[in-house]
């Protein structure tokens, strides 16, 4: 051996083939054990990998997966008024009975615990669903509460317009959960003078009254003012409970129970008076004045074309005349 090849014997480094000849590799043996493992570790890649796709397009929303009614819970703000008349949602059921569930509803991890969900929106597809015993087809999306809540509001507007007195409680139930008027903007697809409309009104008609008379999808903002306006003019004297003891009404559509409420608190229109007794004419027979009863109280109109001035020297006589007339209900009492 030469001084060389000794050297490098002590580094571990094999001496240079002599004659130039360069060594051959030496073919490496798998055995079966080891290229099983090789196979193996692919495939746990591989499955992380799918894995990771898998998390990232849930979290994105990009697939649907199937699952039990019973882990889903309800959103913190309801958006519809429930009904025990509803035809719509019983073709609903016959549907998804017979063709599946064509569109998933949204949910998103529960705030309460692990494999537990909250919906965003479908709640009639996951009612049918429960009433079918079947899973329900569903995308889980990671939401906020805000995002919940526009998500909620936007899918009701594009797939089954919510009726008014629906946008009306759900505006009013987000401002009474802490939500500001740009978010229930959103959540509505509506300006900022629509949602003070839809919340005025909502505060005016009682919310137990609603849930009796459900959706009434006909109903718009004019004809909920209107009731509203007999329900504060009725008072106390307007009983729920007598109109829906009836069974004809209690069984009937959501828009008739809203016709048979206004109906009770409406007020009862009275046979008009004569001529003589509701117009004032002047001596020579001109139509001076209009005295008009309406709900319990009398309005005297003049006219100032035929007698100008005339109502304000009424006015500043009032005090004599009401005297006058107070006298002469004494002695006529006597």
């Amino acid at each position: 051996m030469s001084r060389k090849d000794a050297i490098n014997s002590l580094y571990l480094k094999k001496p240079e083939p002599a004659g130039g000849e360069s060594e051959k590799p030496s073919e490496r043996v798998r055995t079966g054990a080891i290229s099983a493992m090789g196979t193996s570790l692919k495939q746990m890649t591989d499955g992380a990998k799918l894995a990771t796709r898998l998390q990232e397009q849930l979290e994105k929303g990009d697939v649907v997966v199937e699952i039990e009614p019973d882990t889903i819970e309800q959103s913190p703000i309801a958006d519809r008024i429930p009904t025990d008349v509803d035809p719509a949602f019983d073709e609903l059921v016959q549907s998804i009975s017979d063709n599946g569930q064509q569109v998933p509803i949204l949910v998103r991890p529960s705030p309460a615990g692990q494999g537990r969900f909250q919906i965003a929106y479908g709640r009639r597809r996951l009612k049918a669903a429960k009433m079918l015993n079947r899973p329900v087809r569903a995308i889980i999306r990671k939401l906020t509460d805000q995002e919940l809540i526009v998500a909620q509001g936007r899918e009701n507007l594009d797939r089954e317009d919510l009726s008014f007195i629906e946008k009306a409680f759900f505006a009013k139930n987000l401002e009474d959960s802490g939500c500001d008027r740009s978010t229930i903007v959103s959540a509505l697809c509506s300006d900022k003078s629509d949602v003070s409309r839809y919340i005025a009104v909502a505060r005016r008609v009682p919310e137990h009254l609603v849930k009796r008379i459900g959706p009434a999808p006909k109903a718009g903002r004019a004809r909920w003012l209107k009731l509203a306006d007999g329900l504060e003019h009725a008072g106390d004297s307007f009983e729920v409970d007598t109109i829906f003891s009836d069974d004809k009404i209690a069984g009937a559509t959501s828009d008739a129970r809203f016709q048979a409420v206004l109906r009770a608190v409406e007020p009862k229109k009275t046979g008009k008076k004569s001529a003589s007794s509701n117009i004032w004419k002047t001596p020579n027979g001109k139509r001076a004045a209009r005295i008009e009863d309406r709900n319990g109280r009398t309005t005297l109109t003049f006219e100032d074309k035929v007698v100008p001035e005339f109502a304000r020297y009424i006015s500043a006589q009032l005090d004599d005349l009401y005297r006058e007339f107070q006298s002469s209900r004494e002695e006529g009492g006597d």
